[in-house]
C-alpha cells in the first residue's frame, strides 16, 4: 500500500453520526438569554401574535441565537433546528415567515414589543453585572455615553424604500445609538432606525427620536429616574445642528458633537497665539507629539447657540498623504467640536471626543451579524430584521459583561467569538434519565467556556 502525500490524514467520512452537536458553545447564549430575562420576556410581549404551537418570543429568540452564531438570513435558524436536544423546537421556515410577515404588518406595536423585552432585560444584566455594568456610578463627571452614528447598507435587489446613496450606491442609511462600555467591553446598541439611502446625514428630527428610542432602554429611566448630566450624547459633525443641540440643551444631557469650522472660527484661530495651544493626549492619556488643543468660546459671537456652549478645537500634524482643506492652517489639520461639559482639563474632553471613534466598532460588529445585508424586501419587514440584529448583539455583550469578566474575552469580537468558543463542538450524553452536553476536552478554549459557563449558572434566576 502506497504512503500518502497528503498534508491532511486520510479519512473515511459517512453520515451515520448521532448526538454530535457542532455550535455545543453557544449555550453561553442560551444561558444569557435565560439569566437576564430574555426568553420570558419575549414570550410575553409577543404573546398577541401566537397563532400557531409555537411561541413567537421563542421564535424571536432562535432567530437571535441564529444570527449571533453568524447567519445572515431567516433560513439560517436551521442551524438550531437540527440540535433539538439543546435549543429545543425549533419552528419551521414557513412559520419563522409568517411571524415576521405578521410582526411587519403591524410594526409599531410589535416593535415596541420587542424592545420592551430588551429594556427588561438589559435591566437584569446591568443588575447582575453589578460594578461591570455600563451605569454602575454614573454622574455628571463620568457620565453614560451613548454614541450615535450612521453606516449605508448595499442592497443588491430592489428593496421597499432602497434608494441612491450619497456615495453612488443604493441601499439604505441607518442610524445607530450604542452604549460605549470603555476599553474593556464591546459596547451594546441601544437603537437602530432604519432609513432610505437618501436619508441626509445631518437630519435633526432623526437624531432626535433616535436618542428618545435609545433613552428608552436605559435601565434608569424605565424606573422613572432623572438621567440629566449623567447621559452624555456623543457624535460627529452630522449632530452639530441647531436643532440637536438645543434639544439636548433642553433635555439637560452632557453632549460632545463634532462642530463644522466657519470662518468666525477660523479667523478666531488665526488670532491665537502659541502659548494658548496645549498638547493633546494619545490613547493612554499622555501628550501626544504633534497635537495640541484649545477652546475659542470666549473669541467668539454665538448667537442662537445655547448658553454653555464651549468650542474647543484640535490641530494637528495630518497623517502621511492626507489631503489638507482650506480650513488647515500652516500644514495642520484643524478640527472642532463643542460641549457643554463644565470644568475638565482640556486634554482629556478632547479625548472623551475623540473615543468617538469606537463607534466604528459597534458598526462593524452589527454588520458582521446582520446589518451587512437586509435579506427582507418590505421596509417594516427589514425594520423587525434590524431589532433582532440588535438583539443578537446585545446577548453576545451581556455574555462577555456576566462571564467573561476580567478576561482579554470580554473585548473579542463576535467573530472571534464564534470560531473560539460558539464553534466548540459537543456531544448529547443521556443518563440516569438526564441529559448531558459534553464538550470537546481538546477544544483550545474550552477553560474559559467551562468557566464562563460557571459564571452564568452562578446568577440567580430572574424573577
Amino acid at each position: 500500500m502506497g504512503k500518502s502525500t497528503s498534508w491532511y490524514p486520510s479519512l473515511s467520512v459517512d453520515p451515520t453520526g448521532t448526538g454530535v452537536v457542532s455550535h455545543a458553545g453557544a449555550v453561553l447564549l442560551l444561558r444569557t438569554a435565560e439569566k437576564t430575562g430574555l426568553t420570558t420576556a419575549l414570550s410575553s410581549a409577543l404573546a398577541p401574535w401566537r397563532t400557531t404551537s409555537h411561541d413567537p418570543g421563542k421564535i424571536i429568540a432562535d432567530l437571535t441565537m441564529a444570527l449571533a452564531l453568524g447567519g445572515d438570513c431567516l433560513a439560517d435558524i436551521a442551524l438550531l433546528r437540527e440540535e433539538p436536544a439543546v435549543f429545543g423546537r425549533v419552528a419551521s421556515d414557513p412559520t419563522v415567515s409568517r411571524l415576521i410577515t405578521a410582526l411587519a404588518a403591524d410594526a409599531p406595536k410589535a416593535l415596541a414589543a420587542i424592545n420592551s423585552a430588551r429594556s427588561t432585560a438589559r435591566r437584569i444584566a446591568w443588575n447582575a453585572a453589578g460594578e461591570q455594568a455600563p451605569d454602575h456610578e454614573i454622574d455628571a463627571g463620568h457620565p453614560l455615553i451613548i454614541d450615535l452614528d450612521a453606516t449605508l447598507v448595499t442592497a443588491h435587489s430592489e428593496k421597499e424604500k432602497a434608494a441612491a446613496t450619497y456615495k453612488k450606491g443604493f441601499g439604505f442609511h441607518p442610524l445607530c445609538a450604542s452604549v460605549d462600555h470603555g476599553p474593556d467591553g464591546t459596547g451594546e446598541p441601544l437603537a437602530i432606525m432604519l432609513r432610505p439611502g437618501n436619508a441626509g446625514s445631518n437630519t435633526a428630527a432623526d437624531h432626535i427620536e433616535l436618542i428618545r428610542q435609545a433613552l428608552r432602554q436605559l435601565p434608569f429611566t424605565a424606573k422613572g429616574g432623572r438621567i440629566g448630566r449623567k447621559v452624555l450624547i456623543r457624535t460627529d459633525a452630522a449632530g452639530g445642528t441647531h436643532a440637536l443641540i438645543d434639544y439636548l440643551t433642553t433635555q439637560k444631557l452632557s453632549y460632545s458633537i463634532g462642530f463644522g469650522l466657519t470662518d468666525t472660527i477660523v479667523t478666531a484661530i488665526d488670532a491665537l497665539s502659541e502659548h494658548a495651544w496645549i498638547p493633546a493626549y494619545n490613547a493612554d492619556g499622555q501628550p501626544r507629539d504633534g497635537a495640541w488643543v484649545t477652546e475659542v468660546t470666549s473669541l467668539l459671537e454665538l448667537p442662537g447657540w445655547p448658553d454653555g456652549m464651549r468650542v474647543i478645537v484640535r490641530k494637528e500634524r495630518p497623517h502621511p498623504g492626507a489631503q489638507l482643506r482650506f480650513t488647515d492652517r500652516d500644514g495642520l489639520r484643524l478640527t472642532a467640536f463643542v460641549t457643554n461639559t463644565e470644568g475638565g482639563q482640556l486634554p482629556d474632553l478632547e479625548l472623551r471626543h475623540r473615543r468617538r471613534a469606537r463607534c466604528e466598532d459597534r458598526i462593524r460588529i452589527l454588520k458582521d451579524t446582520g446589518l451587512e445585508n437586509l435579506p427582507l424586501h418590505g421596509f417594516d419587514q427589514n425594520r423587525i430584521w434590524l431589532a433582532l440584529v440588535a438583539l443578537a448583539v446585545e446577548v453576545i455583550a451581556w455574555m462577555q459583561m456576566l462571564a467573561l469578566t476580567d478576561d482579554p474575552a470580554s473585548r473579542w469580537e463576535p467573530k472571534r467569538l464564534r470560531l473560539r468558543l460558539f464553534a466548540t463542538a459537543g456531544r448529547i450524553a443521556r443518563h440516569a434519565r438526564k441529559v448531558h452536553l459534553r464538550l470537546s476536552a481538546h477544544a483550545p478554549w474550552i477553560d474559559l467556556l467551562i468557566t464562563a459557563l460557571a459564571r452564568l449558572n452562578a446568577i440567580p434566576d430572574p424573577h
